[in-house]
């Protein structure tokens, strides 16, 4: 989703608040299509394919709970993201009932918002990766063949151990964006305890030195989050 802007559907009767939200996303770079109550949103939904739902859960028409179930109908990928008044325990274990990804209660900052987006969009794309079919890769100057375990340079084939091209495929998959530590190791060590961790760092310190001679290529260390493939052009 690095290379594409990122669709959200806001469904907001509030339209003080819809328009103020709709701004300010538009303006961080996302496309916005806003709707005034669930009905609106639902046909909005229909006509095009978005990457996030941000849903206020009191609307006119049709509420918001109602509509996250219609979506999760028509698609059981596509995040939802709660937009309420409410603190009601009840409602929070409602809105995880019919698929919530995240809940959020007004009044919130925008860059909480914009943070919560983040990060669910990165699990979403984290977890899409991890059912990708994908086994061979352009790594810039290199090919790298998951299944043969091999990572080629100007014609010289390096063989990988298993948890090097595991993780090398899980960087490569993410190129140019974060792969999530945690998703990183839970997928390939199914633990994300300390010592998992250290040791992935060893592994991360062995693929640098394979990609060494190629200067456009790089992996980043990204403070907080994981890693990122950086793939020059």
């Amino acid at each position: 989703m690095s290379e594409e802007k990122v669709k959200v559907l806001l469904a907001e009767d509030d339209h003080n608040l819809g328009n103020l939200l709709k701004e300010y996303l538009d303006a961080k770079g996302y496309i916005t299509s806003l709707a005034a109550n669930g009905k609106e949103a639902l046909d909005l939904f229909r006509r095009s394919k978005f990457d996030i739902c941000l849903l206020d859960v009191m609307m006119p028409v049709k509420d918001g709970f109602t509509l996250a179930r219609e979506v999760r109908a028509l698609d059981m990928q596509v995040p939802v993201v709660f937009l309420t008044a409410k603190s009601m325990k009840e409602d929070a274990i409602e809105g995880f009932t019919v698929g919530a990804d995240d809940y959020i209660t007004k009044p919130f900052s925008m860059e909480e918002l914009l943070l919560r987006l983040k990060a669910i969009l990165r699990r979403t794309r984290n977890q899409n990766v991890a059912h990708s079919t994908q086994h061979e890769f352009t790594i810039s100057s290199y090919k790298f063949d998951y299944n043969r375990q091999v990572l080629e340079h100007n014609g010289k084939p390096e063989k990988l151990t298993s948890k090097e091209a595991d993780l090398l495929r899980l960087l490569c998959l993410n190129s140019n964006d974060v792969l999530d530590r945690s998703f990183a190791l839970n997928t390939i060590w199914k633990d994300d305890s300390y010592f998992n961790s250290r040791s992935m760092d060893v592994y991360i310190a062995k693929l640098r030195k394979y990609l060494k001679d190629d200067p456009s290529v790089e992996i980043l260390n990204i403070h907080g989050k994981g890693f990122k493939l950086l793939v020059g052009n």
